[in-house]
């Protein structure tokens, strides 16, 4: 496969309001985010030929991507949707950099948006998340998503002695970055007791091990390296890309412990060019605690089974040797579904440019962002950078 590496960049980046947004539905989201994306690029909607989205659970629309064209007055040459859960937004990257190497377009927007706090009723909230498990194995016990990630905990407790502690340190972290960000939906600072004291959820789970339930939409603008010095912010640069799929259903899997983000990120890694100890700080998908300590062993930032040692050390948190998810992440800045893990990126992009303010990682050149869909099941891993050296 001829490498992507340096051959585009990602030229605006936006956010919506997050949280509880019941004036604005999922497509006024989407719509919302893709405007505030082009002005923050210094584009204009014609100067967009490629388009690609991620479909709503609180507003399904069947040809998701071409009815946002329409809604936009955009006729791109490319057009479409994808839907790979929490990796979504870095594969949807990987594929419009693969178009525009190939020359099928110049310019395009990735943008994702839902409504899954004010757009969907408990009854409907439910259906969905019933649809993740196996139909013969798994769904007719009735497991939650949070039960299906319980077991992931508890196997790397039973395996590594893992404590609830640690995972509730990575909640706490989350949260210290998010009291930085005004526009995280969770601010107040929490202690490791708050985490071990909320309600439990799913056995080791407790309610602050969990992620937001939330609106909200952003988007991201690529374009080659040539064109991208162009325009009016600095361009970020994507260094490299990989994607791990394991399996889909949980009770398939191999290990509960090790993941696809041992593909992804190796492949990420080799393109680059660069290893775990050359990344200035880590976007790293927490729809729960346990998700990040094995991702963080995964991902090559700690050895096998001492991820819980790395999260005591303070490395994850601002100042630390791996800071992470320094806009809150799903654990406090928000959670909209599949668009979740679209905030790391930008989070990442503002992080590189030096414009994250209070929470701003000190001289950050590399990131890497990773996201994963399913029950640890679609991994995708990005590494992008200031510079192409």
């Amino acid at each position: 496969m001829e490498s992507l590496r340096g051959k585009v960049a990602i030229i605006g980046v936006a956010d919506t309001e997050v949280g509880i947004v019941p004036h604005m539905s999922a497509t006024q989201l989407t719509i919302d985010a893709a405007l505030k994306a082009l002005d923050d690029a210094g584009l204009t909607k014609n100067d967009i030929d490629g388009l690609i989205t991620c479909n709503s659970f609180a507003e399904p629309i069947l040809y998701h991507a071409e009815a946002m064209a329409e809604y936009l007055q955009i006729k791109p040459k490319l057009c479409y949707s994808v839907l790979t859960g929490g990796g979504t937004t870095f594969s949807l990257v990987e594929h419009a950099a693969a178009a525009i190497v190939a020359g099928l377009c110049h310019t395009v927007l990735i943008v994702t948006a839902d409504s899954l706090r004010s757009g969907l009723t408990k009854e409907k909230a439910m259906t969905s998340q019933a649809s993740t498990g196996h139909p013969q194995f798994e769904s007719i016990y009735g497991p939650t998503v949070p039960a299906l990630y319980a077991l992931i905990a508890r196997a790397h407790m039973e395996k590594y002695g893992t404590t609830s502690e640690q995972f509730a340190k990575i909640a706490v972290a989350c949260r210290k970055h998010a009291s930085l960000n005004p526009a995280a939906q969770m601010r107040e600072l929490i202690s490791v007791e708050d985490v071990i004291n909320s309600r439990m959820i799913a056995d080791p789970l407790h309610l602050l091990d969990c992620s937001l339930i939330s609106d909200g939409g952003a988007a991201v603008i690529v374009t080659s390296a040539e064109r991208a010095k162009a325009f009016k912010q600095d361009p970020i640069y994507l260094l490299g890309v990989g994607e791990g799929h394991h399996h889909e259903h949980i009770s398939q899997a191999l290990d509960f412990t090790t993941s696809g983000a041992t593909d992804s990120s190796k492949l990420a890694y080799e393109m680059a060019g660069l290893g775990p100890k050359d990344m200035d700080f880590a976007q790293i998908y927490d729809c729960f605690t346990p998700t990040v300590l094995v991702e963080l062993e995964d991902l090559g930032f700690c050895e096998k089974g001492e991820g819980g040692a790395f999260v005591d050390s303070g490395a994850i948190e601002l100042g630390g040797a791996l800071p992470i998810n320094t806009h809150g992440g799903l654990l406090s800045h928000c959670h909209p579904g599949h668009p979740g893990s679209m905030f790391a990126l930008t989070e990442a992009v503002k992080q590189l440019r030096d414009q994250a303010g209070e929470r701003q990682v000190k001289n950050a050149q590399t990131a890497l962002v990773h996201g994963q869909g399913g029950i640890m099941s679609s991994h995708t891993t990005l590494i992008i950078g200031r510079e192409v050296s």
